[in-house]
């Protein structure tokens, strides 16, 4: 495959690491087009409704809080499962916060989840090339952006002051939120969390890919926060 070639191609072979831009998970990772991934064995994520791959996330969450865990989809068996392709029912934007994991958050295993993070959940346009893998690719039928409560990142937008190195760059995606909810009452950093999620999705439903999946009914777009102290998600509206 050309490196200068950026678009997706369905029916052939995607690869990582054209020119090491791309290669943030060993720059020879094998992506599998939609017909390799119906190929294996495993349920296909098209076998739940987008309904159904949420009330999943959520009764994770609740396992999760309630120290009931089940910790599924993490045997010998999951792992070679996994070999031939992947499957996960939920793609989800987070933080790359090292307290918001998500497969942990909702209680769930290797290949349940397609977890993109990075600082303050924004959806710049390499995140939202990510995103559009997993749901038209791989066919997910949920898409959830998920803040968090006390966010690093979403402080540093309503600070606003210099910070050294490249740190700065994600502050730039976060300020048109945080401009939304300035001088409202409560706290700068809490509104601005729950801000910056709907601020987020915004701007990932510019993605044609995305809007046509969500249109068609087969994907969920749904934005959410995670609370530190208890360990629940809730949606934001």
């Amino acid at each position: 495959m050309d490196c200068n070639d950026r678009g997706i191609n369905r029916r052939s072979v995607l690869k990582l690491g054209c020119g090491g831009a791309l290669g943030l998970i060993g720059g020879a990772l094998l992506w599998p087009t939609k017909a390799t991934a119906a190929s294996a064995a495993s349920p296909s994520p098209s076998d739940l409704t987008p309904q159904q791959a949420l009330d999943r996330l959520m009764a994770g969450n609740q396992r999760f809080t309630q120290h009931h865990l089940e910790h599924p989809d993490q045997s010998e068996a999951r792992v070679k499962e996994l070999t031939l392709a992947q499957h996960p029912f939920a793609t989800v934007l987070s933080c790359a916060d090292s307290r918001v994991t998500a497969e942990i958050i909702f209680d769930q295993g290797l290949g349940d989840i397609f977890d993109v993070r990075v600082a303050g959940n924004i959806a710049t346009p390499e995140v939202v090339g990510s995103l559009e893998y997993a749901v038209e690719l791989l066919g997910t039928p949920l898409l959830m952006v998920l803040g968090h409560e006390r966010c690093g990142a979403v402080t540093a937008a309503v600070e606003n002051g210099p910070l050294p190195g490249e740190i700065g760059t994600f502050v730039q995606a976060i300020l048109p939120a945080v401009a939304r909810v300035k001088g409202q009452p409560g706290n700068a950093v809490d509104n601005a969390v729950s801000a910056n999620v709907r601020y987020q999705m915004e701007q990932l439903m510019r993605s044609q890919l995305v809007r046509d999946r969500q249109q068609s009914g087969q994907l969920q777009v749904v934005g959410a926060r995670y609370d530190l102290d208890t360990g629940t998600v809730t949606l934001v509206t």
